[in-house]
């Protein structure tokens, strides 16, 4: 696999996991290898190279089967650069450039195909969407305040729920959230987090709320967003703080936390989400400890981790029915 940190990682419909990007041997320096892992054989293969190299960039499945990659920042400068992945043919082709460059940006697949880009690591208010079918980006209306390292969630009614980040200043952890409807192209304020977040997780959960896991000031707090309500609550405290962890929502209904910063990279403090309960229990130790990994949940029920260690190219699964 990749020796990287920062990669992204993307299902494909075809079951196969796409794997791009991430750190280079040199300082500042980034990644255009693209890898292919196959549940099926255990086994990596290479793919087609990115036509572009970049950190804080986003990977979004597309419904007809290819990834867009969109933007990312270098030594020179944030991108505006977006290309596309074609799983048929495992190769890489541009498509139109954003309106404007972004970095520590979120990507969200929308009900009706398009894409919705929001936030930058310029600290902009700014948001637009992608077309698939015509490949071009249009702006939309812009967020309330500027954010990065927010999260985006899709919610089971199509509004898109951003929440948390940071504002300019490095020290300005938001608590604030709003919402986004494609329909109107619209954000509308809602409630406030309990506690003000970035570096978190936010995962959707069967019942449709939304659990945000973790911060960058590793507290082990924990809370539910109710889309019906508007309003946030808390909920059990993990075991752990985690920064830079990966969330994964398991076909059982609970929630994997792994990895992450804690006291250093974290392999013994995995832990799982029981959303009936509202509580956390400690699950297998990782092999390794990692941060800015990725986690991606297979076909069969078990969930790749992969980049993010010492030994930066390894890779591992985790099986939900042996809780290792």
């Amino acid at each position: 696999m990749i020796e990287s940190n920062h990669e992204t990682a993307t299902l494909l419909l075809n079951g196969m996991v796409l794997v791009t990007g991430g750190d280079g041997p040199q300082p500042d320096s980034w990644l255009t290898t693209t890898e292919l892992y196959d549940p099926s054989t255990g086994t990596w293969t290479a793919s087609g190279n990115t036509i572009g190299a970049a950190y804080g960039r986003t990977a979004t499945l597309l419904r007809d089967g290819r990834v867009l990659v969109a933007g990312g920042g270098t030594d020179s400068g944030t991108l505006t650069s977006a290309e596309l992945y074609d799983p048929s043919s495992g190769t890489w082709s541009a498509t139109g450039n954003m309106l404007e460059g972004r970095n520590g940006h979120t990507a969200t697949l929308l009900l009706d195909g398009r894409v919705l880009v929001a936030g930058t690591g310029g600290g902009q208010i700014s948001a637009e969407l992608y077309d698939p079918d015509t490949e071009t980006w249009t702006a939309t209306r812009s967020m309330s305040e500027p954010r990065i390292s927010q999260t985006a969630t899709l919610l089971r009614d199509g509004n898109v729920l951003v929440a948390g980040g940071r504002s300019r200043s490095s020290s300005d952890l938001l608590a604030s959230a709003e919402l986004y409807d494609p329909d109107t192209g619209s954000w509308t304020a809602t409630g406030n987090m309990v506690l003000p977040r970035q570096g978190h997780t936010a995962t959707l959960l069967p019942n449709g709320k939304v659990l945000v896991a973790g911060t960058g000031d590793l507290l082990a707090s924990a809370e539910l967003y109710d889309p019906d309500s508007g309003t946030w609550s808390a909920t059990g405290n993990m075991l752990e703080g985690h920064d830079g962890h990966t969330a994964t929502l398991l076909p059982n209904g609970k929630v994997l936390v792994a990895g992450g910063y804690g006291r250093g990279p974290l392999a013994s403090a995995p832990e799982l989400y029981d959303p009936s309960r509202g509580t956390w229990t400690a699950t297998g130790n990782m092999i390794e400890g990692r941060t800015l990994h990725t986690a991606t949940l297979l076909p069969n029920g078990k969930v790749l981790v992969a980049g993010g260690g010492s030994t930066q190219g390894s890779a591992e699964l985790y099986d939900p029915g042996s809780g290792s």
